[in-house]
């Protein structure tokens, strides 16, 4: 079973549009996730915009992936890394905890997500 940073069961992050690495609407991981899309985020504007500076564009959508693009306020899985460059340049969007899974802590503390929970 998938835990979340708090150590209980993880809980979807989103369906609709479906997210996670696997997608299958969590924000599991796995070795070969070399992102390590652990995050689930409530995305900004602000970070659509900062991602796309960053080289990846996730607002233009991408029929062959089966992939809508990404509206303010959408749910999705990011990978952790871009998660925290976002937040060192105040980019960074709300996070769902209950959603974000374990493995994040490896690379934030559980104080700093929980400064991001979204409402």
């Amino acid at each position: 079973m998938e835990l979340n940073i708090f150590g209980d069961p993880i809980i979807p992050c989103c369906t609709n549009p479906m997210t996670g690495y696997f997608r299958d609407g969590f924000c599991r991981t796995i070795s070969e996730d070399t992102g390590t899309h652990t995050v689930c985020a409530v995305v900004t504007e602000g970070f659509l915009a900062y991602s796309a500076s960053r080289g990846n564009d996730l607002m233009t959508p991408i029929p062959h992936w089966n992939f809508p693009g990404l509206q303010p306020g959408d749910k999705w899985c990011l990978c952790i890394s871009r998660w925290l460059e976002a937040e060192k340049v105040g980019k960074a969007p709300p996070i769902v905890l209950e959603a974000t899974h374990q493995k994040s802590l490896q690379y934030a503390s559980l104080e700093l997500l929980q400064q991001y929970a979204a409402v």
